[in-house]
């Protein structure tokens, strides 16, 4: 036996033992805020598994599957490779979040689809930053809700931060990158099984679901964004019908089997309208079983559901324990975690570095929710919070968290998540700085 890769399970052994020999259990069960921060754990992985895993995770890990089996990783190289035309994927990458209006978790399968396929370092961090950051409706409700201004500057910021992120990731491990491109230059060009416009409309289809299903509410009571938002089930249906239009047509899955699988969901929607979620779970276990079973196709759509279900599980468990260790430490919005509220809110006063720092730190270990960083920003700015910091947090929370950074190194590797998520807490911070000094 070599002890040479021995040294760190002992070494890991060792911290564990020396924790539960040394745990100070009856001080932990008198201690409330200890007790609270355990509650409040438990709290935020319910919340997360009835809020998103369903609506969220479930159709990315589906789209992040699809990608690996039917984008041809040629066409990957071309358009978001080391070497591809970089105005077209650079700006590919930085205004997606326009258009999927995703968390930071629910990019992550997405992510590392398009990076196991061979997408280039800088575009692959950049449509990592601008995936949950660049949220047109995010961005209205911080004007409507925080003023006009920082609503501008949180758009400006995140997408020129997906840029400049992407740019330097690029820069910092380009001899890596060659060396990928060199491994890529030698492969077999990949058979084409579907024309492009029809992977278009395949892709388009199962983004309308994830992005519909996902639409939240809008701030105001009429207007555009309720209107879409009271439709939104409909919108999701349509999509999903389109979907299975396509799964007939071109994948050769015969349409008495697509009936049986649309017929669960379709007479639960009718049957329960107030709980759409349950005809979008049965939607999800018939796609799961019409993958998995019968012939047509059976090597394409076998290989998709695979795909996807690697990405499960390699991610959910990570996903799982970030969450829980993020609730422990900040709580959920409006409850505390083990680090007093009281603390964050005295510390981000004025427009110092240290508030600016700070605030960008503390936003980017949080996992914020889609839209939920604008009514928690209100009350932080209510309690005292300076301008620049509230910037800081804007730019750094809702791109980054605990659960994001811990799915980020599996994919990507210690080094290369180290310095994203310190690219992203600098520029957070020297924009909060900027900002603070213009306007506070």
């Amino acid at each position: 036996m070599s002890w040479q890769n021995e040294w760190k399970p002992l070494a890991l052994i060792v911290l564990v033992f020396t924790a539960c020999y040394f745990m100070p259990v009856d001080w932990l069960q008198q201690s409330p805020r200890v007790v609270n921060a355990l509650w409040e754990s438990l709290h935020l992985v319910k919340w997360y598994a009835q809020e998103h895993v369903l609506l969220c995770l479930v159709p990315a890990f589906f789209i992040a599957g699809a990608v690996g089996v039917f984008v041809s990783q040629a066409a990957v190289m071309k358009y978001l490779g080391p070497k591809a035309n970089k105005l077209l994927a650079y700006g590919v990458a930085s205004v997606s979040g326009s258009i999927l209006a995703v968390c930071s978790c629910t990019i992550l399968p997405l992510f590392a689809g398009i990076y196991r396929m061979g997408a280039g370092l800088g575009p692959a961090s950049a449509f990592l930053y601008s995936g949950p950051a660049i949220n047109i409706l995010a961005i209205v409700l911080t004007a409507a809700v925080l003023g006009t201004e920082m609503g501008v500057a949180r758009a400006i910021g995140a997408v020129s931060f997906s840029i400049i992120i992407g740019l330097m990731m690029h820069v910092f491990f380009r001899k890596e990158e060659m060396e990928k491109l060199e491994a890529a230059a030698g492969m077999p060009e990949p058979e084409v099984t579907h024309p492009l416009w029809q992977n278009a409309l395949f892709f388009a289809s199962m983004v309308g679901i994830l992005v519909f299903a996902n639409w939240g509410r809008p701030a105001e009571s009429a207007g555009l964004w309720q209107a879409i938002y009271q439709t939104k089930w409909m919108i999701t249906g349509v999509f999903a019908l389109g979907l299975a239009a396509i799964l007939v047509l071109w994948f050769q899955v015969s349409p008495l089997r697509m009936v049986m699988v649309a017929a669960p969901p379709l007479v639960l929607s009718l049957i329960s309208p107030d709980r759409p979620e349950l005809a979008f779970v049965a939607g999800t276990l018939g796609l799961t079983v019409l993958l998995t079973t019968g012939r047509e196709k059976a090597g394409e759509l076998h290989e998709w559901f695979d795909i996807s279900w690697d990405f499960a599980k390699k991610i959910l468990p990570l996903l799982f324990w970030g969450v829980l260790i993020a609730g422990a430490l900040l709580g959920r919005p409006g409850h505390e975690g083990l680090i007093p509220s009281q603390w964050i809110s005295g510390l981000v006063g004025g427009n110092s570095l240290w508030a600016n720092l700070f605030a960008s730190v503390v936003g980017a270990f949080m996992y914020f929710a889609t839209l939920t960083e604008v009514p928690i920003l209100q009350g932080l700015i209510g309690a005292g919070m300076g301008k620049g910091p509230a910037l800081a947090l804007l730019l750094s929370g809702p791109a980054l968290s605990l659960p994001n950074m811990i799915v980020i190194r599996s994919v990507m590797g210690t080094k290369k998540t180290l310095v994203f998520v310190t690219l992203v807490i600098v520029m957070a911070t020297m924009s909060g700085l900027i900002y603070g000094a213009i306007f506070e």
